[in-house]
């Protein structure tokens, strides 16, 4: 479990990723979530449907332990149902997720992955450090546009 020593910037970064996917999927609106607690992780529904099953919507899903994978959705007694996942990269570029979440969408590439990835070991600190990342880069390009003081 991710812990929140950086609380909020993580939070915030883990949104300005989420958000950064969303953006490279051409998807518009605010159809997802992200959180850090119980552990670290996001859902995005997808406006996107398998071939194989053309009844369920589809959602976009990271955690932590896992990275992205594609799920089916189901009723709300019963938990979503992972049919294939990215790899091995906990935390790929955006564009890598959008273009994964394309491919399964398209080909119906169910199972793409097979079992669980068993993670990256990637270290905690790590994944902190590059979510945290994430809103550097926006702080930084946003302070950059700031009018300069002559």
């Amino acid at each position: 479990m991710m812990e929140t020593g950086f609380g909020e910037a993580v939070l915030q970064g883990l949104h300005r990723y989420v958000r950064l996917v969303i953006e490279e999927l051409g998807l518009h609106g605010d159809a997802f979530y992200a959180q850090l607690e119980p552990t670290a992780g996001a859902y995005i529904a997808l406006d996107r449907k398998l071939p194989e099953y053309p009844d369920r919507d589809v959602a976009l899903v990271w955690d932590e332990r896992y990275g992205w994978s594609v799920a089916l959705e189901t009723d709300s007694s019963e938990d979503l149902i992972t049919v294939a996942y990215h790899g091995r990269e906990i935390l790929p570029s955006p564009s890598a997720v959008a273009a994964f979440a394309r491919e399964v969408c398209a080909s119906g590439a169910v199972g793409r992955s097979g079992l669980a990835p068993t993670g990256s070991g990637e270290s905690e600190v790590t994944l902190t450090e590059r979510l945290t990342g994430y809103l550097r880069s926006v702080t930084a390009t946003s302070q950059d546009s700031l009018p300069s003081s002559a």
